[in-house]
């Protein structure tokens, strides 16, 4: 059997380079991946530390974070779609839509 250790080690490299990627990046679409990868981790976690201890609370939270990145993913890529219609741009450093 794996240590829970292993997962948690795991989770935060995956969230880690989550991270990285979101404040690295300038293209909108890898962005948005890292995002999704910094939520996969904290599934990761909560599915870990469910199975550690003998419960489904963790894996109920998994399946609200799943529905909740699903809607995310729907209505992100209709914005950054709505956004490069509109602009013909994914760079987030040429994109000033969103100043005052």
């Amino acid at each position: 059997m794996v240590p829970l250790s292993w997962y948690l080690a795991l989770s935060a490299a995956l969230f880690t380079i989550g991270v990285a990627g979101v404040l690295v990046q300038r293209n909108v679409i890898s962005i948005f991946m890292c995002i999704e990868l910094m939520l996969n981790s904290v599934n990761l976690t909560l599915v870990a530390f469910s199975r550690f201890l003998n419960q489904s609370t963790g894996q109920l939270f998994v399946f609200i974070v799943m529905a909740v990145a699903a809607a995310e993913a729907a209505v992100g890529l209709a914005i950054i779609i709505s956004v490069f219609r509109n602009r013909e741009t994914l760079s987030v450093d040429e994109e000033s839509l969103l100043k005052l």
